[in-house]
């Protein structure tokens, strides 16, 4: 990864951006979650994270082309990965600012800036981004409960974060109640997040709560 390419992006967006957004409320547990969520999938605007694949993901951004806001999340995505933490929240900042809220384009950067916040061990900071993923929706994706215990686990939030693991247990009693099944339900989850969520679900089973 060529080092002064991000440097000349932190110069062209840090000391235009805005601060992040406030904290928002976490939505309330629902009963079930069915719900497929196109925003919830990585930003792949182009494929790699080599210098052509920056060089390409740069035009797209300065030009404004299609997905030009898509395109700013991934860098910051690849920014992130690359130990360039001031770079990547502004470029994700940048990314948030460019698009419309409630659009599907800004929620999938909230989902993906989440999971990155998350991997990067600020699991409050991610709250916010899943939170701003929900926010006026009424859909009920099914990432919602398992990735939201996680987060809350991690926090040492255990209440909510089981309250949240029933919710995914309702909706498939036949596959969350199970720790073995965590691999083949969430392939894309590190061994770390999926044994963390294991500790949640050891929670579910010693004392799993009512509902409503």
């Amino acid at each position: 990864m060529n080092p002064r390419t991000f440097a000349c992006l932190a110069l062209l967006w840090l000391c235009v951006l805005a601060p992040t957004a406030l904290a928002q409320s976490l939505p309330a547990v629902r009963e079930f979650y069915f719900d497929d969520d196109q925003a919830a999938r990585p930003i792949r605007v182009v494929e790699g994270s080599d210098d052509a694949a920056v060089d390409q993901l740069m035009r797209t951004m300065e030009r404004r082309q299609r997905h030009a806001e898509l395109a700013t999340a991934q860098l910051a995505h690849i920014a992130l990965a690359g130990g360039r933490a001031e770079t990547a929240h502004a470029l994700y900042r940048q990314a948030l600012d460019t698009t419309a809220p409630r659009s599907t384009q800004r929620q999938q950067v909230q989902w993906n800036y989440g999971w990155d916040l998350l991997r990067a061990g600020d699991a409050e900071g991610a709250l916010v981004q899943f939170a701003g993923v929900m926010e006026g929706r009424r859909q009920q994706p099914e990432w919602l409960p398992p990735t939201l215990a996680l987060a809350l686990w991690r926090l040492d939030r255990r209440a909510e974060a089981v309250a949240w693991f029933a919710a995914a247990v309702r909706t498939h009693p036949d596959r969350w109640p199970y720790a073995a099944n965590l691999p083949a339900l969430l392939p894309d989850w590190r061994d770390d997040e999926r044994a963390t969520l294991a500790q949640v679900q050891a929670a579910w089973v010693a004392n799993p709560p009512a509902w409503p």
